[in-house]
């Protein structure tokens, strides 16, 4: 049975902490937080407010807004950036087919932070990708629009989420198989891992099979090794067996592989949910505003 990943405590800083780095009073920190919803969501039963980086990074946008002669209000507006409720496709689909790729990032960015990467992943992104390709099938000329949007997804999730210590006693890798370039998910993958403290070795798009034998025989125990295939051109079995040689547990993903019989050294996920419960992570849910 394979290892669950040990998450690290999450860097988080009291109130009065923030407040000393930000050389601002608490009370201050604590009447913007109520107001403007700047810094933690919701406070949990018997549990102080902690904030994240994330927090800090908007809260040190909104006093340099301040001290440059913005009110409260406006600076609050301008540091978090525009909304989404939870799940909006409409205003993110608008966004995409105006190329703003600035308010589509913003949109993405803000909604990881209050909702997560698994929420944002299944009831928004997915739904308003489905919604382009519908409207690519009826005709319109939209695949720009799909690739903007793509782009302005991995650049929200490397904004909100950023990267993660790796634990070497269980090493996990992330990588396309050979030919395929839809590296996306496996992207949303790696930030769900990192959001609950997970960190990964991300090859991206396209990678050989010698080129994952080499990475699993410079890792000094065996690996699990996440394939993804958009394709069942890329659906290469002998990516598979070049992983089960190596000594690692493999796990397959992506519609490339539907239908396809596997090696006995696959493992199938279908969805983002079950990927991060094989690799031995707990789904949690983060509150929601």
């Amino acid at each position: 049975m394979h290892r669950p990943v040990t998450a690290p405590e999450p860097t988080e800083l009291s109130v009065r902490a923030v407040a000393a780095r930000l050389d601002i009073p608490t009370a201050t920190l604590r009447s913007w937080n109520r107001r403007y919803g700047i810094g933690p969501r919701q406070e949990r039963p018997g549990r102080h407010r902690l904030y994240s980086e994330r927090d800090i990074a908007v809260l040190t946008r909104m006093v340099e807004l301040i001290r440059a002669g913005s009110t409260p209000a406006a600076a609050a507006e301008a540091a978090r950036g525009p909304v989404l409720s939870f799940g909006d496709q409409a205003t993110l689909l608008a966004a995409a087919f105006a190329l703003d790729s600035s308010t589509a990032c913003a949109l993405l960015e803000n909604h990881l932070r209050d909702y997560g990467v698994v929420d944002t992943w299944d009831r928004l992104c997915r739904p308003v990708f489905a919604g382009i390709v519908d409207r690519q099938v009826d005709g319109e000329g939209c695949v720009d629009v799909e690739h903007l949007l793509s782009w302005c997804v991995v650049t929200a999730l490397h904004r909100a989420v950023a990267p993660t210590a790796i634990d070497e006693s269980v090493p996990i890798v992330l990588a396309c198989t050979s030919g395929e370039t839809h590296s996306l998910p496996l992207e949303v993958l790696r930030a769900a891992l990192a959001e609950r403290g997970a960190g990964v070795r991300m090859l991206g798009p396209d990678v050989p099979s010698i080129a994952l034998s080499d990475t699993l025989n410079r890792l000094r125990v065996a690996a699990t090794v996440v394939l993804w295939s958009q394709q069942e051109a890329t659906a290469l079995t002998s990516a598979v067996r070049t992983c089960a040689e190596a000594g690692a547990r493999v796990l397959v993903t992506g519609p490339g592989w539907d239908g396809l019989l596997l090696p006995d050294a696959a493992h199938r996920v279908a969805t983002l949910v079950e990927a991060l419960g094989e690799l031995g992570v707990r789904q949690e849910q983060p509150a929601r505003a």
